[in-house]
């Protein structure tokens, strides 16, 4: 303030001038230019409102024959692969019962990724391999394991139903099945030492 000085006395709301330049600032001086650029700043810089994903509409399409053919499921899905892939943290359901749960865990290969969807990159001492998805997610219905459903941050899955799933279900998305036959016709046949 020892720049401006107010014209017209001392607590006046009259014009303020600049002490330097002679300009006028204004009735109120560079207050109002201060407080719009202080509220458009912040307005600007404010997050957005999340968007949460309720978990247990998570659990219940998950463990779905085929989540992708359930209109209500498809963005419930998309957001949670997306909320994944910024690594924040798997929504609970606070009601779904004793043995009843999803849990998330980053793939790692070849330890945690199914066969087939194990890759090998160069690496700067050879092969290494790479699981085409980045985690899993698997459901447990009463206590028993269910689907298990691989991501990727784009938006790609696939699910693995387990038997009692499959049993329980009837029919099913059988691609990772299908995915996993024909990765094993690919496979080489071992060496015969007897032939």
């Amino acid at each position: 303030m020892d720049r401006l000085r107010t014209v017209g006395g001392y607590g006046s709301r009259s014009a303020t001038k600049d002490r330097f330049s002679g300009k006028s600032t204004g009735t109120f001086g560079r207050w109002p230019t201060l407080v719009l650029r202080v509220v458009c700043l912040a307005a600007l810089t404010a997050p957005l409102p999340a968007r949460a994903v309720d978990g247990c509409q998570v659990l219940l399409c998950l463990a779905a024959s085929n989540w992708r053919r359930i209109p209500m499921c498809v963005p419930t899905i998309e957001q949670l692969h997306r909320d994944l892939a910024r690594a924040r943290p798997f929504p609970t359901c606070d009601m779904a019962g004793p043995g009843n749960n999803a849990l998330h865990q980053w793939a790692s290969a070849p330890g945690f990724c199914p066969p087939q969807y194990v890759r090998e990159v160069d690496g700067p001492n050879g092969p290494v391999p790479r699981c085409s998805y980045a985690g899993a997610v698997s459901v447990s219905i009463n206590g028993l394991p269910f689907t298990r459903t691989w991501w990727t941050p784009d938006g790609d899955s696939v699910t693995e139903f387990s038997d009692a799933a499959k049993l329980q279900l009837g029919s099913w998305d059988a691609r990772f099945d299908n995915d996993y036959a024909a990765w094993l016709a690919a496979q080489l046949p071992p060496p015969c030492w007897v032939c």
